[in-house]
């Protein structure tokens, strides 16, 4: 088979037409830099205060090590929601912010509200009551702000709930993180290492997805609300979610006091089938896409702008991966740019025609769809003659 580029496929200097411009980039240059810097201040400012807090309250060696062993849930955590993300990728820009949201402002946040809360409701700093009722309305409030202005500022973005479990999810990550900073930092600081180690046991070994579980239910709320054509769903679903997630952090709070307290088996029968949910709603979510882009592309194939054998690739993701590696080995980095920009357009068209299933309607919509059917004719062209999308 010829190694040469294929028929339409992208030439050096030369720009294939993009659905979705990245983020800031239509804007005039000088005020996109003068976003990314405000941001890069406000999120550096709050970092910075968050880690004089902790270093005020732990000193300097607990915090270096309270940051070093918090990476652990950054591994565990971040590549799950990539998998999770594999099928319509959301722009790196908006995942680092909403990142940054829940490691800088939402922990900042909530150490001042957490105790603001607590002396309106009676509830003096330490108490394990706080934990229980003021610290899940607060947390989950801040958290859920990140997700709720991406529907709000950047509403294309969100083409599904999976989408907004990824932006949830993200959030809390970061915010997870720096929470175990804290709590590593002080178990060092007042019992040794027999203190950090026995920190690092409870929150980052046996409860690393604690946090993003309670988010994905604004998450999967944020997507509902994005995703359906009834104003009762669009503002119903993310209070329900946030309600949902607070009602979850209250009762895994509440599991971790009794367990303190020699409950042992609490921690066991209530927090493990809780991190058990979260393995199965993630894994339920990434099936449930596939199923709905198999779904909705089949309409494009009776319009005859897709195959099945199109459809079938677009909705596996093994099936992806061996058709950017077949572009790539046969036609260079190019032809594998080409095949994932195809696969990027059919997941968004999958989607988009899904919200059109669900009532929504509207002159955008139609534009954007005829815009993905432009990028997919552009980037299929090439290997309509080819046997890509079967192997053998």
């Amino acid at each position: 088979m010829s190694t040469e580029a294929p028929r339409g496929a992208p030439v050096p200097g030369q720009k294939r037409p993009s659905y979705r411009p990245a983020l800031l980039l239509h804007r005039p240059i000088l005020r996109h830099w003068l976003a990314v810097a405000l941001l890069a201040v406000f999120f550096g400012a709050c970092g910075y205060s968050v880690l004089k807090i902790v270093r005020a309250q732990s000193g300097v060696t607990a915090t270096v090590l309270g940051i070093m062993l918090s990476l652990v849930v950054l591994g565990i955590i971040v590549p799950v929601l990539l998998w999770l993300d594999r099928f319509e990728r959301e722009p790196p820009q908006l995942l680092v912010m909403v990142f940054a949201w829940g490691a800088c402002v939402a922990t900042l946040g909530a150490l001042t509200l957490n105790q603001f809360g607590g002396t309106l409701v009676g509830v003096r700093p330490g108490d394990s009551l706080l934990d229980v009722t003021v610290a899940p309305v607060v947390e989950e409030s801040l958290k859920g702000l990140a997700p709720l202005l991406i529907l709000l500022l950047w509403r294309r973005e969100i083409d599904g709930v999976v989408d907004g479990m990824v932006y949830a999810g993200m959030t809390a990550a970061g915010f997870a993180a720096v929470e175990d900073v804290f709590y590593l930092a002080q178990g060092y600081s007042t019992a040794g290492r027999h203190g950090l180690f026995a920190t690092f046991l409870v929150r980052v070994v046996m409860s690393p997805f604690a946090h993003p579980l309670f988010s994905l239910c604004v998450g999967i709320g944020i997507g509902l609300s994005a995703t359906s054509g009834r104003w009762l769903v669009r503002i119903a679903a993310p209070i329900i979610g946030w309600c949902c997630a607070v009602l979850l952090h209250a009762g895994w709070n509440a599991g971790a006091v009794l367990a303190i307290h020699g409950s042992v088996w609490t921690y066991l029968l209530l927090q493990l089938p809780l991190f058990a949910a979260f393995v199965a709603i993630v894994v339920t979510a990434r099936r449930r896409e596939a199923a709905l882009i198999d779904r909705h592309l089949r309409h494009y194939v009776e319009t005859g702008d897709l195959t099945l054998p199109e459809v079938a690739m677009l909705a596996s993701i093994p099936e992806r991966r061996y058709a950017r590696a077949w572009a790539g080995a046969h036609y260079g980095r190019l032809g594998e740019n080409q095949m994932r920009q195809l696969q990027d357009a059919g997941s968004e068209l999958a989607l988009l025609q899904a919200r059109i299933a669900h009532g929504q309607r509207g002159a955008r919509l139609w534009a954007d769809e005829r815009d993905l059917l432009n990028v997919i004719a552009g980037c299929r062209e090439p290997y309509l003659d080819t046997a890509l999308y079967r192997r053998g």
